[in-house]
């Protein structure tokens, strides 16, 4: 289950608690705050597609019959396809309300742009050094100055966790979280070190017990600790060894503390309505064999929470010949030391680009140009597809499944889509699933129109400071699969309605359930006035987002819109 839908099941547990009795069976239509089960034991597995023709420019015109999508190499059946723009519709702002104690109507927009594309700079405070860091500030300075669309939403975390920009608009704000980074090596030496042992050496040494370079740092501890005859090499065994082993502990810490830092905010984006992005800004760092686990976790919970990872190398364009400018070393331990730092660099690269590759992100490298860098990574598709489907014969093992996706008409077509997901380790229960999916549709900003609505919102200002918003839904009951029962058509209606503020942070939701269990003439009726259902939330003067999700049993049907409400 996506951790944000963790989030959604914590109000529909409380909602359950405190539901009406249940409605007698002479009642036809009752609603009631209160969680649902449906017979659905689907699992559905979303593909986000970004298709380009040969001049880069996004494919917009395409159906689920032109493409094909294989789980593990083996073809699926795509059941749904949806097309998301980024192009939202803009429109004038209403004029301000005076405040009353009448109801007014606060200006419900579902054209309004709402904020729907979250990127999340992970500056790596903790690996980084100051020339590099000063670069990469300069270069989001720049891309800052050009300024946000009206959709996205921007923030700046550090791994090291000192500094913390929460999602917003204001670019004012970022710069600020900008100037206050800092390198916060955790638990490195700074400065020149006898010897220097980098974590790559350290890991060699330790874990791999490799005698070239045990033979090459106990050379350099020689040489750096003024020893002479009577002497030897084997003199510097223990203090290279302990030396190495402190090494090896701070690097594991470092290293742990950057991969649980992408997790948590990995955990903190699942519930972001929309698009969400990670671009990690970072020299790279090493992750040993031991901590291969830690960096699958990453890359498992961002795939379940269709986090996307990209990262950007913050060295640039950079060179692997070690500053031994200081020291006056034999010319083989040089050679070996440019040798070992040569491989670390690429090693500390490895990481970002397992990131990126697994999450369907962009690894940005060996460039000087970062602001272009940031830029592309940055950057929202104008058009792009979500491509749903069930697996058949699914294993609950957990286990890694690689997807492929293609077009196969028409030819000379690109495509960038998800490469894998994770199965469960069991299936989920029918009530489960269905919150899960309602919550999908809720933290997504995708448009459903399988059962038509209408939504009208009005508000009353109970003081200056508190308002309470009622959002009143007409539901047209007409396109319902209802079944017979004891000669009454039934069917039951799960109404999610979410709140978030003005940049896209979720704030509460409410969800009731609609039984109806109508007879034939009253099924007559309705299906030309409708279904109403009535939502309340209390809430400050000021912009939200409201979210409504609706689906039924019967036929799982889905619905959903998003607008803009303003209460002055």
């Amino acid at each position: 289950m996506r951790p944000h839908a963790l989030t959604l099941l914590a109000f529909f547990a409380p909602l359950t608690l405190a539901q009406t009795p249940p409605p007698q069976p002479a009642t036809e239509v009752n609603s009631q705050e209160a969680s649902i089960t449906f017979s659905s034991r689907v699992n559905v597995v979303l593909v986000p597609v970004v298709v380009r023709d040969r001049n880069g420019k996004p494919v917009d015109n395409l159906t689920k019959e032109n493409f094909q999508l294989f789980d593990k190499g083996k073809p699926q059946v795509i059941s749904r396809i949806a097309i998301e723009r980024s192009d939202a519709k803009v429109t004038a702002p209403r004029p301000t309300a005076p405040a009353t104690t009448a109801p007014d109507e606060p200006s419900f927009n579902p054209n309004v742009v709402t904020p729907g594309h979250f990127t999340a700079w992970l500056f790596d405070d903790i690996h980084i050094e100051i020339p590099d860091l000063m670069q990469a500030r300069r270069a989001a300075e720049k891309y800052l100055a050009e300024g946000l669309k009206e959709s996205d939403r921007a923030a700046i975390f550090t791994t090291s966790g000192l500094t913390n920009v929460e999602f917003t608009d204001n670019v004012d704000q970022l710069r600020e979280g900008l100037g206050k980074i800092r390198p916060h090596s955790v638990s490195r030496p700074i400065g020149q070190q006898c010897p220097d042992i980098t974590y790559y050496i350290a890991d060699l040494i330790i874990n791999k017990h490799d005698p070239m370079a045990l033979t090459t740092i106990e050379q350099e501890t020689y040489v750096c600790l003024n020893y002479g005859p009577p002497q030897t090499l084997k003199d510097t065994e223990s203090y290279v060894m302990s030396t190495s082993q402190s090494v090896i502990s701070a690097g594991e810490q470092e290293t742990r503390l950057a991969l649980n830092s992408l997790k948590d905010l990995v955990r903190r984006m699942s519930g972001m309505p929309g698009q969400r992005l990670i671009v990690l800004i970072s020299p790279g760092f090493l992750r040993l064999d031991e901590q291969i686990q830690d960096e699958s976790d990453v890359f498992d919970r961002a795939i379940k929470a269709s986090v996307t990872i990209s990262a950007l190398d913050a060295r640039g364009l950079y060179t692997d010949t070690p500053d031994i400018s200081k020291r006056s070393l034999p010319a083989a331990v040089v050679t070996a030391k440019q040798r070992y730092d040569v491989a670390a660099s690429r090693a500390n690269s490895d990481v970002m680009a397992e990131l990126a590759d697994a999450t369907g992100g962009t690894f940005f490298q060996n460039n000087n140009d970062l602001t272009a860098g940031m830029k592309e990574l940055a950057a929202v598709p104008e058009v792009y597809y979500i491509l749903a489907f069930s697996p058949q014969n699914l294993k609950l093992d957990g286990g890694y499944h690689s997807l492929k996706v293609t077009v196969h008409d028409p030819p000379g077509l690109t495509l960038k889509a998800r490469r894998g997901y994770y199965a469960p380790r069991h299936l989920s229960n029918a009530d489960d699933q269905a919150k899960e999916e309602v919550s999908d549709a809720l933290f997504s900003r995708e448009e459903m129109r399988d059962i038509p609505f209408e939504i009208h919102t009005e508000f009353f200002k109970t003081t200056d400071d508190e308002a309470q918003l009622s959002v009143n839904t007409r539901i047209d009951v007409r396109k319902l699969r209802y079944r017979k029962v004891d000669g009454r058509n039934g069917d039951d209606l799960l109404v999610v309605a979410g709140l978030f503020d003005r940049n896209g942070n979720f704030l509460q939701a409410v969800s009731k359930k609609v039984s109806m269990r109508l007879k034939d003439e009253t099924l007559a009726s309705k299906l030309n006035s409708g279904i109403g259902v009535h939502t309340e939330f209390k809430v400050a003067p000021g912009r939200y987002v409201l979210r409504l999700v609706l689906r039924d049993a019967e036929g799982q049907a889905m619905a959903a819109q998003t607008g803009g409400v303003e209460i002055p």
